[in-house]
């Protein structure tokens, strides 16, 4: 009865970045809504002595956040979608 071989203790390393590059894709839309939940903490009027933001320092604020979360994902697609370098299409065929 032959025992099957173990597989490795640790992941290859182009397949542990793509696994943690999907990790960073599925977490962007958390943090964009975080992010966009900053200006909701911002002071208002009458608020002690601090002076309010004005509403349209929030919209380039929010629109800022927009823009960065697009260039973001279009990375981290970028970067999944990236053919491996260093490696050939005859790998494993000896």
């Amino acid at each position: 009865m032959a025992s099957k071989p173990k597989p490795p203790i640790f992941l290859e390393r182009r397949s542990y970045r793509k696994r943690r590059l999907m990790d960073a894709v599925r977490l962007l839309p958390v943090v964009g809504a975080l992010l966009w939940m900053v200006p909701l903490i911002w002071p208002v009027v009458g608020e002690g002595d601090v002076p309010p933001q004005q509403l349209s320092n929030a919209a380039v604020y929010v629109f800022g956040v927009w823009v960065l979360l697009i260039v973001l994902s279009a990375f981290l697609w970028r970067a999944i979608k990236a053919p491996d370098a260093g490696v050939s299409s005859d790998e494993g065929q000896g």
